[in-house]
């Protein structure tokens, strides 16, 4: 639901989304897709749409189910490595490359720790860097895409890690320009390293992945261990992607290849173990999603539903059933309340900008003379509007007031 007033209500703990909740690489991950679409002479648009928000393994089955069991897990890590090239092309072997300015998407991902999950209204699309992933399939079988692609880079020293700082650029200090524009740029690339169209493209377009707004603001306000992360994508592009933009994945991090798992969202699994392995109740959870089959998700394991409008417009996403609706975190505040067992969240929705001088508008000409004497006089907003929604009240009510000591 959506509000022209501050609505506030308390829970114990946050389980986030990631892609198009906490980052923003819904460029890359669309670019992918598509990238995959044209492969099997599908509409881009089509599998882009059919895809957000779900597991790669799921998608993958639908739209290649040519794959055999036994080389899902390849191809997915493959598929998600190539989500992160099209993320770090454009600055590692583009024309981003020839800048000094720092880079968004040039952090490596670290190992994974033993806690973490074992072996998951912009036009973007996934792909992978593929290096090495698909080198073993069987000699019996025309190799596919992936690994004619695998075979190109593990060959190029463009993007080997561990080489020097001239091999990692594409463009040698030998007739590179700072004001060579991208045309000239991919003529001299393909020339050096007869790398296939798709890389090119891939390194002429910055789709580095972003952090959102507020999201650092309110991840760093929530205590260790009242919050966790579960995603669609699975170890690889999950932790790959957060580290990019600087959050550190939190120690229950569920991503879709978890064996745990027996379905992926819209189904309510990703959202119920995490709230499991956090030890907290998911009705007294609060979820942040972007996506409809998130929504829903989330809407079904019983937590309250915070939707951000980052990726969906409003109208794509307000009949999900999320309990409110926002343009994004910059609009949430979250307050620890209490110590101990007794520790509290403490949510407050805020109306976005415009709307609040719109109130402030009305309530201005509703009480002209209290403003001109006091503003202080001018009646409060009411904390908590009341809705029709079936799912507009959350389920999560205010805990007893603590006792002094």
């Amino acid at each position: 639901m959506s509000s022209n007033a501050e609505q506030t209500f308390y829970a114990d703990a946050v389980l986030f989304d990631m892609d198009g909740t906490l980052t923003d690489s819904i460029a890359a991950v669309e670019a992918a897709w598509g990238k995959v679409a044209n492969d099997i002479g599908q509409d881009p648009a089509y599998v882009i749409a059919a895809t957000h928000g779900k597991r790669a393994v799921d998608n993958l089955a639908q739209f290649k189910p040519h794959i055999k069991e036994h080389e899902m897990d390849r191809e997915v890590q493959a598929f998600e490595e190539s989500i992160l090239y099209f993320a770090d092309a454009y600055n590692k072997h583009g024309p981003g490359s020839l800048q000094n300015s720092p880079v968004n998407s040039g952090a490596t991902t670290p190992a994974l720790s033993p806690s973490s999950s074992t072996p998951a209204s912009r036009t973007s699309s996934r792909a992978s860097s593929f290096v090495g992933t698909l080198a073993q399939l069987t000699p019996f079988r025309r190799p596919s895409f992936l690994h004619r692609v695998s075979s190109l880079l593990s060959m190029s020293p463009t993007i080997r890690e561990g080489d020097s700082a001239a091999l990692e650029n594409p463009i040698s200090e030998e007739g590179s320009d700072e004001n060579m524009n991208v045309e000239d740029w991919k003529t001299m690339i393909q020339k050096k390293h007869q790398l296939e169209a798709w890389q090119l493209e891939a390194a002429a377009v910055d789709r580095s992945v972003r952090i959102l707004p507020g999201v650092k603001r309110v991840m760093d306000s929530i205590p260790k261990g009242r919050y966790a992360v579960a995603t669609s994508g699975a170890r690889t592009y999950a932790y790959g992607c957060m580290t990019r933009v600087g959050i550190t994945p939190p120690e229950v991090t569920i991503t879709a290849d978890d064996k745990r798992l027996k379905a992926g969202k819209p189904a309510p699994d990703p959202f119920l173990l995490a709230a499991k392995e956090l030890g907290f109740d998911p009705k007294r959870c609060v979820v942040f999603e972007d996506s409809p089959s998130g929504i829903r998700a989330g809407v079904a394991s019983g937590a309250t539903v915070i939707a951000v409008c980052t990726s969906h417009e409003r109208s794509k996403i307000e009949n999900c059933g999320a309990h409110y609706i926002v343009d994004n975190m910059e609009q949430v505040e979250i307050t620890p309340e209490g110590e101990g067992e007794n520790l509290r969240l403490k949510f407050t929705i805020k109306p976005k900008p415009a709307e609040q001088t719109q109130t402030q508008a009305q309530e201005t000409q509703q009480h002209p003379i209290q403003l001109q004497q006091s503003p202080a006089a001018l009646p409060q907003p009411q904390q908590q509007q009341q809705s029709s929604h079936p799912l507009a009240q959350p389920p999560i009510t205010a805990p007893q007031p603590i006792a002094a000591q």
